[in-house]
């Protein structure tokens, strides 16, 4: 800005100023009558709808998935898009410090004069891929399925099987779900998009006995199930094995008809594929 800009933009600011009207009354009534209209609205729908009460909440229970407010939708949505471990602290403390920081020195660095949006190309831009990206990230954050549960139905073989078969499905897909391993990976609608791969057809990559092996022994930073027993990593390898993207398959090495044909597939640890196959954790 020369000097004649800035004398022509005094010249106008003092004009504009001289025209405006004084902070106290007009600004405090105008901004308490929104203030009471708002109030008034949330009253209201309090009132007409009704507020909504979740369950207690309970301290000793494992398979809580906490989930932020909605308006922190875009904080939460941005640890999946940033999937390092090294990073995590870059996007849930970093990024949204930065932002905040370059929004407080604006004033300062931004010294054009200019106030019309078009006027302005680079902080227009800015400004819209920032909320745009912000609305996004948020509305991928409500629309991600909770990580504590597995919306998925049992697939054509399991529901053809008999009911031990179906029990022994169901029984596996809960412990997954309750195992966290939605916490690092997608599974159908739930879960999340790493830093794990998804879950979804890991059948077709990987027979039953290659998951059991990397449910016992697997690839940092996938934490081991072995602690839970022969029998319930069994039932987790059952379930997914049985996650395959035609859903027409054999499940687990078996035909689907019972439990009598299970462990009978080739047990072939080879075939676990370390770190990107990883069906747990």
């Amino acid at each position: 800005m020369n000097q004649r800009e800035k004398e022509e933009y005094l010249r106008e600011y003092a004009v504009l100023k001289a025209q405006g009207k004084p902070f106290f009354p007009y600004i405090i009534v105008k901004d308490g009558v929104m203030m009471i209209i708002v109030i008034g609205a949330i009253m209201l729908l309090s009132l007409l709808l009704g507020g909504e009460l979740t369950a207690k909440a309970d301290a000793t229970t494992t398979t809580y998935a906490p989930r932020p407010e909605w308006y922190y939708f875009w904080a939460f949505e941005l640890l999946k898009v940033i999937k390092p471990p090294y990073l995590v602290g870059l996007a849930a403390v970093g990024i949204p410090t930065i932002s905040i920081l370059l929004l407080i020195l604006l004033p300062f660095y931004d010294r054009n004069p200019e106030r019309h949006p078009l006027r302005r190309p680079v902080a227009t831009t800015a400004g819209i891929f920032i909320v745009g990206a912000m609305f996004f990230l948020s509305y991928m954050g409500a629309e991600a399925g909770a990580p504590s549960r597995i919306e998925l139905g049992p697939p054509p073989a399991i529901q053809e099987a008999n009911q031990a078969t179906q029990t022994k499905w169901d029984l596996g897909r809960k412990l997954v779900a309750q195992s966290s391993c939605g916490g690092c990976h997608k599974i159908g609608e739930n879960g999340n998009d790493g830093p794990g791969p998804p879950l979804t057809d890991i059948g077709d990559r990987l027979k039953e006995g290659a998951i059991r092996q990397t449910l016992i022994n697997p690839t940092a930073p996938m934490p081991s199930f072995a602690d839970l027993g022969a029998d319930q990593i069994d039932k987790m390898a059952f379930f997914l094995s049985s996650l395959k993207s035609g859903g027409e398959e054999t499940v687990g090495g078996t035909t689907g008809r019972g439990l009598e044909g299970q462990g009978s597939e080739t047990e072939a640890p080879e075939e676990q594929a370390p770190g990107s196959g990883s069906p747990g954790g």
